[in-house]
Parts: C-alpha cells; structure tokens; sequence
C-alpha cells in the first residue's frame, strides 16, 4: 500500500497578497497578506435613517461582519454618516464603516469632509465615476480625499456598471484579431483591466498601493471563478470575493458558497461578501452567517462551535434528535457574544448530535463532546462521549436537558480554566 498523499488546504495555498490596514479608532482590520479571510456585510437601510442604519450595523457587527458598507449616494445621506458612527459609539461597536459611491462620490467626499473622516475605507467603482475627460478628474477628487484622510480604497469593478468606452475599446482590439475571441473573455479582460488600470492610476496620483483592494463582481459561478484566478494572476492587490446579486435564498447562498469556496481553496480572497436578497421577513444578517459558516467549513477561521448531526433515516423515526440538535446549535450561537470573552477558544469545540447507533457512537467519539440517541427499536438509552470515551449513559424523559447542561459544564471546565491560566 502507498503512502497517504498530503491534502492540500486552503491554508497551505494560502496567496501572498499585500496587507491593508482598515481602521477606526482604536479598531485596526488587517486585510491582505497573513491575514485571516475578512467577513463584509452591507446595509440594506435608508442611510439618512442614521439610528436605523446603525441598529442594523450593530447586527451585522454581532453576527459576525468585520467591515459594514453603507449607500453614500445622496448629500444626505453623507450627511448622517458621522452620526452613524456617532451612534456606534455609543452603543460599543467599534466596527469599520465602508462608503460605497456612485458617480457622485467624487462631491461627496469633498463636500462633506466629516463623512470622509468617518468613513473607514472608500468602495469606489471606475465604471460610475465619470466618462471621458470627467473620468479621471473625478476619480482623482476620491484618491485625494482617501489620502487626505489617510483610508484604503477598493476599487471595485461590477459587469452591471463596467466602463463602457474601455469594453467598447477591447471589443475594437479583438475584432482586429487574427482569431477573435468570444464576447464573454473580452468582458473578462475588461473587468480586470479596469481593476488594475485604476489601481494603477491611483498609485501614479500618490495613493499608497498598499492601501488599495481590487474586486471584479459577477453574477455567474464559473464567470467569477475565471475572472478571480485571472486577476490573482496579474495582481497582489488584496482581493475582495463576491457574487453579485446572487439571488434568494438556497439559490443565492449554494451559488455564493459554490463560487467563493472554489477560489478561497485555492488561495484566492481576502475579503468575501455573501450578497442575498433577503426573504421576505428574513434579518439581514443571514448573508453574515453564511459566510460565517462557508470559512468554518473550509477550516479557514473558526466563529461557533460546530454541531454534527446525523439528517436522518427509517432508523431515526424519532424528532428528538433534530430538535436537541436545534436547541443545542441555538444555544451555542447565542452564547457566543460572551463566551468569546469569557472561554478563548470556544469556538473551535465540536459538538456531535447523532440519532441512532449506526454511526452515533463513532461521530460522538470522533467529536469534544458528543450524544447517540436512540433510534427506533433501540433501548431507550443514550451514551454520552466525551474526548473520546465514554463519559456515562442518559435515559429518560430529560435527556435533552440533561445533555445541554452537560455540554455547558464541559465548556466552563476546559475552556474556562484555559482563560484563567491565561489571565493569570
């Protein structure tokens, strides 16, 4: 028998791009280079509604998003930025406010300077500053204003709002060809193009390089794949991955998860943004969570304890196995906001919920802590494993209560003592 071949993960393919700093206060995001992958949100709230908007950073911040993009579109709305962040403040959230603009950003920025000190970092989209000779003078107003207030810009390209005169170029270019290309790698060289030539333009009026991010969106799965390992190619910009309108719902979260996952495992992105449009009813932080749950399971960062559960079978007729797996997995993540403080560490624990004896006892000995229920014919007795070895046995009518006491005992004996050895 042959040697076990070496997984590669996407740790070890980690991309050695360049390291930006997002600040705010005494709050300083790292992207880029060594970095962890970064978690981005964006409201989806009247930014002149500046208590409104703030109470939804505020989610978006608990849930777990790292940066917070807000609409600056309107002299109002610039206008209430610095009160947002006032009201952060207030309210303890230190997270970084990102401006997004569109073709007038340009006076935003310079009309309204406590915005742009407000502000945490510029999105600026080269396909909406400006055409012809406006172009170059109105995006040079926001590479001004972002090195008079000392931000990082992302420039990003979008294929819903790409530079028209520079595709029209390409397109030109490529008829001349001997063998033209297809219309769809010629919309891929122009997004990147337009990503790497403002970047480059930005640079040459005096932007530090390492303060910029480039991200080219699309909405196609296999589309955003090609452009990203193209764009990685020719840059160590620090990248920010999204797909955008993704959609609703599981189209929109399976899309997005299939597109990022592909690229953050071969070492590409440095920010993600999971973009859904909410269902109706459903909180804007779903797009946090995914994108939570999408870096957990590529073992790139660690947010909740994970909770293994089996889906369920004819042996498993019982639901009590789904509903201890729901109250547990609701447990943990609402716990989260302190034990982060209070237990370090707690996030990597593995929790294993399993609904009959075919596989509930290995999972459960594989698992930090771990329960197999009984399934259908099985005697009314649950072992309980934990760190491998059989801890004891439950039984009766209080087993679900019973477990979740003992996974918190678990938590203060391991985790808390850690924090305070650490403390000490």
């Amino acid at each position: 028998m042959g040697s076990l071949l070496p997984i590669e993960t996407a740790q070890a393919k980690a991309r050695r791009s360049r390291q930006a700093r997002v600040v705010w206060g005494e709050r300083i995001v790292t992207v880029g280079g060594d970095a962890p992958v970064r978690i981005q949100s964006m409201t989806n709230t009247d930014t002149v509604d500046a208590i409104g908007t703030a109470i939804q950073v505020k989610e978006l911040a608990l849930a777990g998003s790292e940066m917070v993009r807000l609409t600056v579109n309107t002299p109002e709305a610039a206008g209430a930025v610095p009160y947002v962040r006032e009201q952060l403040d207030r309210m303890g959230i230190d997270v970084p406010l990102i401006g997004d603009f569109h073709y007038n950003g340009h006076r935003l920025l310079t009309d309204f300077p406590a915005c742009a000190q407000a502000l945490s970092k510029y999105r600026i989209n080269p396909g909406n500053v400006g055409k012809g000779d406006k172009h170059d003078r109105q995006f040079g107003l926001m590479i001004e204003a972002a090195m008079r207030w000392d931000k990082p810009i992302r420039i990003g390209v979008n294929w819903g709002s790409l530079d028209q005169e520079l595709l029209a170029s390409l397109m030109d270019e490529n008829s001349r060809r001997t063998t033209p290309w297809d219309a769809k790698p010629v919309m891929y060289e122009a997004l990147i193009t337009s990503a790497i030539e403002s970047a480059h333009l930005a640079a040459a009026m005096g932007m530090n390089e390492n303060q910029i991010i480039l991200s080219c969106k699309v909405s196609g799965v296999q589309d955003l794949v090609s452009v990203y390992r193209e764009l990685a190619k020719r840059c160590d910009y620090p990248l920010h991955l999204g797909l955008t309108e993704a959609g609703m719902g599981t189209k929109g979260a399976v899309a997005s998860a299939t597109a990022l996952s592909i690229l953050l495992q071969e070492g590409i992105g440095d920010t993600i943004r999971v973009s859904l449009t909410p269902q109706p009813g459903e909180a804007r932080t779903q797009e946090v969570l995914i994108a939570c749950e999408l870096l957990q399971a590529l073992e790139l960062r660690s947010f909740v304890p994970s909770v293994t559960a089996c889906p369920g079978c004819g042996r498993t007729t019982s639901t009590t196995f789904q509903e201890l797996t729901k109250q547990i997995e609701d447990f943990l993540r609402m716990q989260m906001p302190v034990w982060r403080e209070k237990y370090p560490g707690v996030e990597k624990l593995k929790v294993a919920v399993m609904g009959c004896i075919v596989n509930g006892p290995g999972e459960s000995k594989h698992a930090d802590i771990g329960i197999s229920l009984p399934g259908t014919g099985e005697a009314p007795a649950a072992p309980v494993y934990i760190d491998g070895e059989k801890h004891l046995t439950l039984r009766g009518e209080t087993i679900a209560q019973e477990f979740q006491k003992i996974v918190e005992n678990y938590i203060e004996r391991r985790f808390g003592s850690r924090s305070t050895v650490d403390a000490s």
